[in-house]
């Protein structure tokens, strides 16, 4: 288990109680009182610390090495899953991934940026920002999804789209905007997660949907904070107080009406109850789109331009 620092405190109840447990299977000393209130302390820190979380310390949660990715929750919700490759035009881009599941007998295009796990992975996956051909990957599925009649569901964790010279010269922006416009009007149920970070414009390229949803401990900006501090304080020593002016927890977007949702997690994390956490997210996926079937496809994408066209504050 890897510990954030705000966990110290619950790494150090652990580490105790380890000990008094092997002293107990030495069977020597009788440890069984002394091991419950460790894990009553342990209990207590963990309500102390994760109910009182800072924007900061939930953007250090979304990013934690041990957090499960979308291909980890595609495994665990469906019982079938086909991936499907390529954009049909420059090359298939590992940072996005899609294909076609089954979820209790029901069909779901299934998309997401991917993650690597290690070193190596974290290379092949360009660390989960996708190039042009990936969201151009992501609205060909969209598209095919569209003219089979299958529900669409994104998985939403980038740092943000690739920013190399190379994405741009292919039209990044470009690509990101025809996504923006095609996924509003789209004739299927859109359901879009976000189960990590939610950065900026390569969040929003697959970020359009009925039900727009995020997970407990994740974050969703037009920035990330270590760079907000670095443009408005040329370091990036404030990324704390950036997280926190950024409004960018899952509590502040429901607040402000930019997303219909907040899945809870387990108690530390998604990371501390993966299987948990997938068999929790696969009741929502589940109910939003048994919801969304009941409507017309001309009544779920008025819906969806008046939600986003809603969005926002204005003075004339």
């Amino acid at each position: 288990m890897t510990y954030l620092d705000f966990e110290k405190p619950i790494e150090e109840l652990n580490e105790q109680l380890d000990k008094l447990r092997k002293i107990g299977e030495g069977g020597k000393v009788d440890m069984t009182s002394a091991v419950s209130e460790i894990e009553e302390k342990i209990q207590e820190a963990k309500r102390n610390i994760y109910n009182s979380l800072t924007g900061w310390q939930r953007v250090q949660l979304s990013r934690h090495p041990e957090r499960p990715y979308t291909l980890f929750y595609i495994s665990k919700i469906c019982s079938r899953f086909i991936e499907l490759h390529g954009d049909r035009n420059i090359a298939d881009d590992h940072a996005m991934v899609g294909g076609i599941g089954e979820i209790d007998g029901m069909s779901v295009m299934f998309i997401g940026q991917q993650k690597g796990e290690n070193t190596k992975q974290r290379q092949y996956r360009n660390f989960g920002m996708a190039n042009p051909e990936g969201y151009r990957k992501a609205l060909r599925l969209m598209k095919l999804a569209e003219k089979f009649e299958i529900p669409i569901v994104t998985l939403i964790d980038t740092p943000g789209a690739y920013p190399g010279l190379e994405a741009e010269e292919r039209g990044q922006g470009e690509a990101i905007a025809k996504n923006l416009m095609e996924m509003t009007t789209l004739r299927v149920p859109v359901v879009c997660i976000i189960i990590g970070e939610g950065a900026s414009g390569g969040a929003l390229g697959i970020g359009i949907g009925d039900k727009v949803l995020m997970l407990e401990n994740t974050w969703y900006s037009v920035i990330s904070p270590e760079s907000c501090s670095s443009i408005l304080w040329h370091s990036w020593e404030y990324k704390e107080t950036a997280a926190d002016e950024l409004k960018l927890t899952a509590e502040n977007m429901h607040k402000f009406k930019l997303i219909d949702g907040i899945i809870p997690e387990p108690v530390g994390g998604a990371h501390t109850n993966a299987d948990e956490m997938a068999s929790v997210l696969k009741k929502e996926i589940v109910k939003h789109l048994t919801s969304l079937a009941k409507f017309t496809p001309e009544e779920r994408i008025e819906k969806r331009i008046e939600k986003f066209s809603s969005m926002g504050v204005f003075n004339d």
